[in-house]
C-alpha cells in the first residue's frame, strides 16, 4: 500500500517540521532563561562579598548563589538545551527546505519519481538525527559511569 502524497506532508513531513519548530523554541526558551538566572546570579556573587563584613546573612546568601550557579550550569549541560536547541533548528529548516524544494520541483526533485525521492532524503535526515540522539545518549551514560568508577577507585 503506497501512501499518498498529501497524507505523507500531513502526517509526516509537517508534523515532524512542527515538533522540530516547537522544541528548538522551547530548548531556547529553557536555555536563555537558565542561563540569564545564572548569569545574575553569578554576578551577585562579587557584588555582595563587597558588603560582607562578617555579615552572616550575606555570607548565607552568597552561600546560596553559588549553589544556583552551579546547580544552573549543572542543568544546562546535563539535558543540553542549547546543543537541542541548535540541533533541532538545524533539522527542522532542512526539512522545509526540502519541502519546498520539492514544491518547486527544483534540483534534486525535477526528474522521474521526485515524491519517492522526497520520502527517501527525509527518512534519512531524520534517521540521522535519531541516530545522533541515540549515540548522545549512549557515550553520556558511558561517562557516567566512568566517572562513577573512578570515584569508587579513589582513595578515602
Amino acid at each position: 500500500m503506497a501512501i499518498a502524497e498529501a497524507e505523507y506532508f500531513g502526517q509526516r513531513l509537517d508534523a515532524q517540521i512542527d515538533w522540530y519548530d516547537k522544541k528548538s523554541a522551547a530548548n531556547q526558551a529553557a536555555y536563555k532563561r537558565l542561563r540569564l538566572i545564572e548569569i545574575v546570579a553569578a554576578a551577585a556573587i562579587p557584588l555582595l562579598a563587597g558588603y560582607r563584613q562578617d555579615s552572616l546573612p550575606v555570607g548565607i546568601a552568597i552561600g546560596i548563589l553559588g549553589l544556583i550557579v552551579a546547580v544552573l550550569a549543572g542543568v544546562v549541560g546535563l539535558y543540553r538545551f542549547q546543543e537541542n536547541w541548535n540541533e533541532y533548528r538545524a533539522l527542522a529548516e532542512s526539512l522545509k527546505q526540502e519541502k519546498y524544494l520539492y514544491l518547486a520541483r527544483a534540483e534534486p526533485y525535477h526528474g522521474d519519481q521526485p515524491f519517492e525521492l522526497l520520502v527517501q532524503r527525509v527518512e534519512a535526515s531524520l534517521k540521522s538525527e535519531t541516530t545522533g540522539w541515540a549515540q548522545a545518549i549512549r557515550a553520556a551514560g558511558a561517562a557516567e559511569r566512568s566517572e562513577r568508577e573512578r570515584a569508587s577507585n579513589r582513595p578515602r
